[in-house]
Parts: C-alpha cells; sequence; structure tokens
C-alpha cells in the first residue's frame, strides 16, 4: 500500500515543484523574450534543423514541445506564450494527448495555435481508447479541443499493459475507429505509443498494421536497462516507420540522479537515427535549453556517444530512474482504467 501511493504521488510531486519553477520563470518571460530577439529571428522556421518523418513525406523539427507539461507554467496565459515563442523560434512539432490535465493541455494548445499558427506546425496528439467507439469519441473530443478539423499524427496513447495489442486489433477495437477516421480526413497518419516494455511494442508492430510512426522513450539511461533503443528502434528504421523519441531526460529523473548536462544529453538522443525528440517545456528557460541543443546540432560520432552512456552507467542500473518503466507512477490508464473504455475523464 505504502508503496503503490509513493508511486502515484511522487511524479505529481516533481510536477508540482517544476511548476513553481515554471510560475517564477514566467515571472519574467516578457522581459527574457524581449532580450531573446535577435536569437529568436535567427532560430525561425528553417533554422532548427528538420528530418523526414519516416514514409510520410512530412518535414518536422529534430526537437518537438511535448504537451504533457504545459501547464507546468501555472496559467493558461503563459502556457499560450510558449508554446507561439516556441514556433516562432522554428518548432514545427506539437505534441499532446487527450487525457493530459484532464484535457486542458489540449485545449491551451488550441487557443495558442489560433491566429494562423496551426498551419505552421506538424500537430501530433493522443487518445487511450481500446474499443472503436471510445476510441471515435475521444478523436472527436481532442479535435475540439484543439479547434482544429484534423490533426496530422493521431496515436494509441500508452501501449503498456500485456493485453494492449490484442485489445486494439480485436473486432471493434481502436484501431477501427483510427482508421475512420482517417478516411474521413479527421487524421492524417496513425501511430502509437509506450513507454513500459519493449515487448509491447514489438507485439504491435507484429500485427500486420502500416504504422506512420511509433513514439518511445530513448535517452541515456534506456541503452543500458530493457532498451527500446536496442530492440525497437531498428525495427523501425528497418521498416521506414516514423520514429519520435521521448523523455530524452527520462522524465526529469536524470536530474534527480545528480546529471547537470541537459544539453548534451538531448544531443545523445538526437544523434540516433530518430525523427524528432519531443522534449517537455515549462518554461523560457526550457526551451532555451531544447533550442540550444537543436540549432547547433553536431552529431556525436561513436566514441562520444560511447562515453556519454559509460558516464551514465551507474545511473541506468536496474532502471531505479526510469520509473516509467519500473512503477505505475507514470501510468495515467493504470490509475484511470476507464480511459480505456470511455471519453470521460
Amino acid at each position: 500500500m505504502v508503496r503503490a501511493a509513493f508511486e502515484y504521488y511522487a511524479p505529481f510531486a516533481r510536477k508540482i515543484t517544476r511548476a513553481i519553477e515554471g510560475w517564477i520563470a514566467d515571472a519574467g518571460f516578457w522581459i527574457k523574450l524581449k532580450n531573446n530577439r535577435v536569437d529568436a529571428k535567427k532560430t525561425m522556421d528553417g533554422e532548427i534543423p528538420k528530418r523526414s518523418l519516416g514514409s510520410t513525406g512530412r518535414d518536422i523539427s529534430i526537437i518537438g514541445m511535448g504537451g504533457a507539461h504545459l501547464v507546468g507554467p501555472g496559467s493558461r496565459r503563459a502556457a499560450v506564450r510558449l508554446i507561439r515563442a516556441a514556433i516562432d523560434r522554428g518548432i514545427t512539432f506539437l505534441d499532446n494527448c487527450w487525457d493530459y490535465h484532464g484535457g486542458r493541455s489540449e485545449e491551451w494548445m488550441g487557443e495558442a495555435l489560433a491566429g494562423g499558427y496551426r498551419s505552421r506546425v506538424f500537430l501530433m496528439t493522443k487518445i487511450d481508447g481500446r474499443t472503436r467507439r471510445a476510441a471515435a469519441a475521444q478523436i472527436d473530443q481532442s479535435l475540439r479541443r484543439l479547434r482544429t478539423d484534423h490533426v496530422d499524427l493521431m496515436q494509441i496513447h500508452e501501449v503498456i499493459h500485456p493485453d494492449d495489442p490484442e485489445r486494439i486489433f480485436a473486432p471493434g477495437g481502436a484501431i477501427e475507429a483510427l482508421e475512420e477516421a482517417r478516411r474521413e480526413g479527421k487524421i492524417r497518419h496513425i501511430g502509437f505509443t509506450g513507454h513500459k516494455d519493449p515487448r509491447i511494442h514489438l507485439r504491435m508492430l507484429d500485427q500486420g498494421f502500416a504504422w506512420d510512426a511509433v513514439q518511445m522513450p530513448l535517452n541515456l539511461l534506456d541503452a543500458r536497462f530493457n532498451s527500446f533503443q536496442k530492440q525497437v528502434l531498428p525495427v523501425l528504421r528497418q521498416r521506414g516507420i516514423g520514429v519520435l523519441a521521448m523523455k530524452p531526460l527520462a522524465a526529469g529523473e536524470f536530474f534527480t540522479a545528480g546529471w547537470t548536462d541537459g544539453v548534451a544529453a538531448l544531443r545523445y538522443v538526437m544523434s540516433l537515427p530518430v525523427d524528432t525528440v519531443i522534449n517537455g517545456m515549462e518554461s523560457p528557460a526550457d526551451l532555451d535549453q531544447a533550442l540550444q541543443a537543436a540549432v547547433d546540432f553536431v552529431p556525436f560520432g561513436p566514441a562520444e556517444m560511447k562515453r556519454l552512456e559509460k558516464r551514465a552507467a551507474p545511473l541506468a542500473i536496474g532502471g531505479r530512474f526510469e520509473g516509467y518503466k519500473t512503477t505505475h507512477g507514470y501510468d495515467g490508464t493504470y490509475w484511470n482504467p476507464g480511459w480505456l473504455a470511455q471519453a470521460q475523464i
């Protein structure tokens, strides 16, 4: 009972701490943007390196903005400014999800994308529904919140349960809703995400479906424990499926472990054969760090990659700083199983 409570509340405690930091940073947001005007002009669309997303024919920025952290800045107004600042400075890939913060992350992003910003980005969001009915309803809710008639990529979120592949592809399963939504023009491409076990990803890839993209945790710690990099990444590259890297800083646990060089950690993931690195940003400082890693990006060579992996190796033992793999603390659909079967948060 005590362990379960710890697993459930620990991530929220970290998020509250980050939110306080975001509020402090937001107090100086406009001053910071004013001081960075020259840098912002240098990093308008086209300056951040872009890569093709799998076989979709779409180019996306090498760094993406994660939606799970958008409530961190502390207010709708601050989140809208942060999203628009990211787009103005060259980020074109935006991530979100139907369940993030009770739908607020999608609502706030939808507001930020008004006024012409929607046409400047590749917009991705995710749904939890495992049945056709739940998935279809969640898709429509996401479109309304995001204030758009379509998203560029819709993904099945949190494929972390052992029976997920069977549920998703069963008659009346979620994949039917996604294919129908694509036929109707509500979504352009289809993918799935998960952070728990590479074997579940591989089973999804064995279902005979033509996935456009797959999202998974890739970072210096993953390379040494239950590794998506070693087990899943080669399969995606071989099949021409888009690779979306998430948790490049191990959901912030890198810093809990004592790692201080966030830029090097981001560049490590960018040096892998991925199409974009989705990074949580809760403040202008987070945005600056991501841009610093992306704008001047030069891939690490094999020797430097090995050196960084060796440096991080003691932190990777047993997945102790990858709680999303080893605990239920990051598993929204574990604590809220109703999200898998209905469209109500």
